[in-house]
């Protein structure tokens, strides 16, 4: 058996080919849309990825206005900037990018973001309402996972779905969201007790604690399907995921790449989340 790829590519580029259109008719009627990223860091991998994001934006016609704090930030300068853009009717999406300056906590500012601009769920008002089943955006990243199963038509209900890492960022809204898809789901973390015995029972498995190449053959049962959203930065440069393909592909009946995987649809997503916090203010 040789796993088969998932790749995340195609799925974006239609994603983003519908946010295009959608952008383009929201600037035709006068609302061009605009979305702002927060850095208050020197990170280079971060910059990566908002110079990424910038990009994108640009290709799909929104305008992507990078606010740069510095690396040294207060706590009180981040929040005043995101009270601000949350005020602002010209900006309809904010993302505060990570990592923060040391004694800035996401959760405790993320709560400045206005619910109706928080296209990647940070506010824990948007966590709320997604675990009470109450619309809001998801984190990005959790909904790639979900939106690639569906692309590749892979069935959830009554499936046994382990989620490795319970960050708010992915392990736990992507279980919510799994949940409501009338999955099983487990939910593992560091502290989880043999984790290839709860891993091999599943159906589908997200790998999400940010550990490279952790999961390995043995965790995978014959023929599951394995999302993998690890981005562990490797010395040479490059990505590795939370699996390890060279293990994982002959067991695996599905296996998302890292590169290309996840990482093109989450940023597909902001994007669109972009575009609907723009047609639909209030969510």
């Amino acid at each position: 058996m040789t796993a088969t790829m998932l790749s995340g590519k195609d799925l974006a580029a239609a994603i983003r080919t519908e946010t295009a259109t959608r952008a383009a008719a929201l600037a035709e009627a006068g609302t061009p849309v605009t979305l702002a990223v927060v850095v208050a860091t020197a990170d280079e991998s971060s910059a990566w990825y908002v110079r990424s994001i910038a990009k994108a934006a640009e290709k799909v016609g929104i305008t992507c206005d990078i606010v740069r704090l510095g690396a040294d930030a207060t706590p009180d300068a981040i929040r005043a900037t995101l009270a601000g853009l949350s005020a602002d009717d010209a900006v309809h999406g904010i993302i505060l990018q990570t990592p923060l300056p040391a004694g800035a906590a996401l959760e405790d500012l993320a709560g400045a973001i206005a619910f109706g601009k928080d296209v990647d769920g940070a506010n824990p008002l948007s966590l709320g309402r997604l675990a009470a089943g109450l619309p809001a955006f998801a984190p990005a990243t959790a909904e790639a996972v979900v939106t690639i199963l569906d692309h590749y038509g892979i069935e959830l209900t009554g499936r046994h779905v382990a989620v490795v890492g319970r960050s708010t960022v992915v392990g736990k809204p992507v279980a919510h969201l799994l949940l409501d898809r009338h999955a099983t789901v487990t939910i593992c973390h560091s502290r989880t007790k043999d984790l290839a015995a709860i891993t091999s029972t599943a159906d589908v498995i997200v790998a999400a604690v940010g550990r490279a190449g952790l999961i390995t053959a043995e965790h995978i049962a014959p023929g599951a399907v394995v999302i993998d959203v690890g981005t562990n930065p490797t010395p040479d440069g490059g990505l590795a995921g939370d699996v390890d393909p060279e293990s994982a592909t002959p067991t695996a009946g599905a296996l998302t790449p890292v590169p290309g995987g996840v990482g093109p649809v989450t940023t597909a997503l902001l994007l669109s989340h972009t575009v609907q916090a723009a047609t639909s203010p209030n969510t």
